[in-house]
């Protein structure tokens, strides 16, 4: 089943807003229904016509087996145009597809791949790969209109399963559902669950760095890599045969969030850990922000740590956002700040451990919620972009955009970020609500995720690009990161070359041409075009 092409997975579980947070919206932000005339179904909007020649579209199904793995259809294209930003859903329900690809191509193998690519450079057609299709940050967005985008759905096997060594070799267009079925089937999990989990794909994962809702357990995507395969342009590279190397650096890390502008990542060599004897989800409330983000510094530092540790602020606490699939039904565990902590391992472990992590969040002002808040929160954790569709269908505008850095730095990027874009949509005519929570810690800080909702304005997108462009300058200046797990796509391109240095993109670019010579790869994504 394909994604809903205007908006974000299954029709069947989307649902209205509640009437009084219909209500809220209303009063307290202006929101006004949403202008007539948007465009339901992908029948009849304005796609581009494919000029790509005969010659190049059979090159193409040549490289995959067949023309029935080319498709040049309307719908087929339109659904591989952007990914699932805010102002990707807007210009799509707007009826706005002048970036369609000019076709889609289904590879099976490792090999196909590497045959499209040589097409693709004979025939001087851009190349933007596509796993689940949920970006939020531009990556599906090159810079040219004469690209195909190369889905990867075709390639979705579990390859390899070592349970000795306890790893995997997974193809890059195995859905996470899928991945987790299969390694189950063996008594083993990945263990990463990020919002997107229902839809995004395991090569999608590697290539922006993600980070799933158990990384204090778990890791992040790229700490479980050990190995990876790239298809480029001009050849194939395979990166990590050893659990650690000392053997230069390390290749890996080079592909991981390279956003298929390096390279097509064809195959992932993963740790995998045993399935959980037990999952426990309990909530905690705290007064304020800052009290407990001091108690999941503490938990993150000291021990010990959570298998899932998150804590919304008061604003989103207030709303419900804390528990998306409770909306509208009160604060979240009560007053002040709510806190998520669950553990997964023996029946022992997570016993030993909720008890000590108890006694930390209770020295640090903590109080316990009970296993409502917390398994209400698992019941919900994928409800939040169905939600943001909902905020969309009242006329409300939605969207978020994450960050992270030091402890030490954390507090001010809080208030510079939120400073940044309360001023900006304010000045614009649509004064927004702005939400925060934590949900990925470190050792040595912690990420931030805000989620911000106004009216829409007379032109959505427009007022909303220079609230993000001062959110990222905000950022920038407050020491944080332009990204954490989203990725840098367009969005933050023009940041991250600012965030990283000119010698360093220098050094990218050096990497790209001597992988992609002609610029061929996702043009425009993670790099500055020449």
């Amino acid at each position: 089943m394909d994604m809903l092409w205007n908006g974000w997975g299954d029709p069947a579980k989307a649902a209205p807003l509640p009437d009084p947070v219909t209500g809220l919206l209303r009063d307290m932000l202006g929101v006004k229904p949403p202008r007539a005339g948007e465009a339901t179904s992908p029948a009849g909007l304005p796609v581009p016509e494919v000029t790509a020649g005969p010659a190049t579209l059979r090159a193409l199904a040549d490289a995959v087996g067949g023309e029935e793995h080319v498709r040049t259809d309307a719908e087929s294209r339109i659904r591989h145009t952007r990914g699932k930003s805010t102002p990707d859903l807007l210009r799509m329900r707007a009826g706005d597809v002048t970036d369609a690809p000019q076709a889609v191509v289904l590879p099976a193998t490792h090999d196909e791949v590497l045959a499209v690519l040589r097409a693709c450079s004979t025939h001087r057609l851009a190349v933007v790969p596509f796993g689940g299709g949920t970006s939020v940050v531009g990556g599906l967005a090159p810079q040219r209109r004469d690209f195909v985008a190369l889905d990867l759905r075709r390639m979705n096997g579990l390859l390899e399963l070592d349970p000795v060594s306890r790893t995997a070799v997974l193809q890059p267009g195995l859905r996470a559902p899928e991945a987790e079925a299969l390694l189950a089937a063996h008594g083993f999990t990945l263990g990463h669950f990020p919002q997107s989990f229902e839809w995004a794909t395991i090569g999608g994962f590697a290539a922006a760095r993600s980070s799933g809702q158990a990384s204090a357990g778990y890791g992040r995507f790229d700490d479980m890599v050990l190995g990876l395969t790239l298809a480029t342009p001009r050849g194939t590279v395979e990166a990590g045969r050893a659990p650690r190397s000392a053997a230069g650096p390390d290749l890996r890390q080079l592909v991981l969030g390279s956003e298929g502008a390096f390279g097509v990542i064809t195959s992932v060599t993963v740790r995998i850990r045993p399935v959980p004897e037990q999952r426990h989800y309990e909530g905690w409330r705290f007064a304020s922000f800052e009290e407990g983000t001091a108690a999941l510094r503490r938990l993150a530092q000291d021990g010990p740590r959570p298998t899932v540790l998150r804590l919304s602020d008061e604003t989103e606490t207030l709303i419900g956002l804390a528990q998306p699939d409770a909306i509208g039904a009160g604060p979240a565990g009560g007053a002040g700040c709510l806190a998520i902590t669950g553990y997964e391992g023996t029946a022992e472990d997570v016993a030993h451990r909720r008890e000590r992590a108890a006694a930390v969040l209770e020295a640090c002002g903590g109080t316990l919620a009970g296993t409502e808040p917390g398994e209400r929160w698992a019941h919900g954790r994928y409800s939040a972009p169905y939600l943001r569709d909902a905020l969309l269908d009242t006329g409300a505008f939605a969207e978020t955009l994450e960050t992270a850095a030091f402890w030490s730095r954390l507090p001010g990027l809080y208030a510079a970020v939120r400073t940044a874009l309360t001023d900006t949509l304010t000045r614009s005519g649509t004064p927004p609500l702005v939400m925060c929570h934590i949900s990925h810690v470190y050792e040595n800080g912690a990420s931030l995720y805000f989620t911000v909702v106004s009216a829409q304005g007379d032109d959505p997108v427009a007022h909303w690009t220079p609230a993000k462009h001062a959110a990222n300058e905000a950022v920038l200046a407050a020491g944080g990161t332009i990204s954490h797990h989203h990725g840098v796509g367009t969005d933050h391109r023009d940041w991250y070359v600012r965030e990283a240095g000119t010698l360093a993109v220098e050094a990218l670019r050096a990497v790209k041409y001597g992988l992609d010579p002609e610029g061929l790869l996702n043009p425009g994504v993670l790099l500055p075009t020449d």
